[in-house]
């Protein structure tokens, strides 16, 4: 895996696993497979459309147990021909008897399975003893996605200009592509689960940029991995990012998802960060993920120009 592996130890197999949509507010009916399958389509072409490169690779459907009673119960547990099997091959949810008559349910969601358009490119971002800000923001899109959302102009000093990072978010403006953070510190921090409320589960941008500023203050290297779009705006370095003329995508879109991004009123805004901990500690390295319940994001609203990690 050292040897073989772009991340060591890690896979570059992408996936987000939607679970079937609850038509009622008690969760006990959902949605068909076909409505989660085609919500799984939708989310794939909404987050191209947005700018993200990514590509489709595969789709299977996944059973989940799960307890049942009552009404749903008593509809599909008792299945006892090939044509009552044969009435379930489009539910979301069907239940069969154990031993000890305990009705069990089977949920079926589905997982999408996509990859990088052109693979994933890490860029070394290394601390100064006199760097006050890192020189670029992170937001997130609808789809539950990571990118870099601005970079500092006309100053050479920063982090991000020194790394490579503002040229490549530079050349992924031009090309109407987002500038997609794949992973932190060889952590991915993408997408992972849709919820049967229609929640997006994705990683907490506050945490994020807490994670950042931990890694600023303690003046310790930050190693990003972002999604490419263009395999000819990298060439192998020692740890450095070089960046040539963009050339045409290797995969192109279709001309109706090739849009530039266009901000929602939902869009979140960058986020200012400004860590008290001079030290880092590994137990502040954990990315947080959501702890909104249902709801699929936190928003915060920060008056600018302080908002740079």
């Amino acid at each position: 895996m050292q040897e073989y592996l772009n991340v060591p130890h890690s896979s570059s197999f992408l996936s987000l696993l939607l679970l079937p949509k609850a038509s009622d507010r008690v969760a006990s009916r959902y949605n068909d497979l076909e409505d989660t399958l085609a919500r799984a389509n939708a989310w794939l072409h909404a987050s191209q459309a947005s700018g993200v490169p990514i590509v489709f690779m595969n789709i299977q459907t996944e059973s989940l147990l799960t307890k049942i009673s009552g009404e749903t119960a008593s509809s599909t547990v008792n299945a006892g021909s090939l044509s009552d099997l044969s009435n379930l091959a489009h539910v979301s949810l069907y239940g069969f008897e154990d031993y000890h008559g305990v009705d069990i349910g089977v949920v079926r969601a589905v997982r999408l399975w996509y990859a990088p358009l052109c693979g994933e490119f890490a860029i070394e971002v290394k601390i100064k003893e006199d760097d006050t800000k890192l020189g670029f923001a992170i937001s997130r899109t609808e789809e539950g996605f990571i990118y870099i959302s601005s970079v500092m102009d006309a100053d050479e000093n920063t982090p991000s200009t020194r790394s490579g990072l503002s040229n490549l978010y530079e050349e992924a403006k031009s090309a109407s592509r987002l500038l997609v953070v794949s992973r932190l510190s060889n952590q991915k921090v993408l997408p992972w689960m849709v919820s049967s409320t229609g929640a997006v589960r994705c990683f907490d941008t506050v945490s994020l940029s807490q994670k950042l500023s931990l890694h600023r203050h303690a003046k310790v290297p930050i190693l990003i991995h972002v999604l490419l779009w263009d395999k000819t705006l990298a060439s192998p370095s020692s740890g450095s990012a070089r960046f040539r003329s963009v050339s045409p995508p290797v995969l192109a879109f279709p001309p109706e998802i090739q849009l530039a991004r266009q901000h929602s009123q939902n869009q979140i805004l960058p986020l200012p960060v400004d860590a008290p901990n001079d030290v880092v500690n590994e137990a502040d390295f954990r990315l947080g993920r959501d702890t909104a319940g249902e709801a699929s994001f936190r928003f915060h609203d920060f008056s600018p120009p302080n908002n740079w990690v």
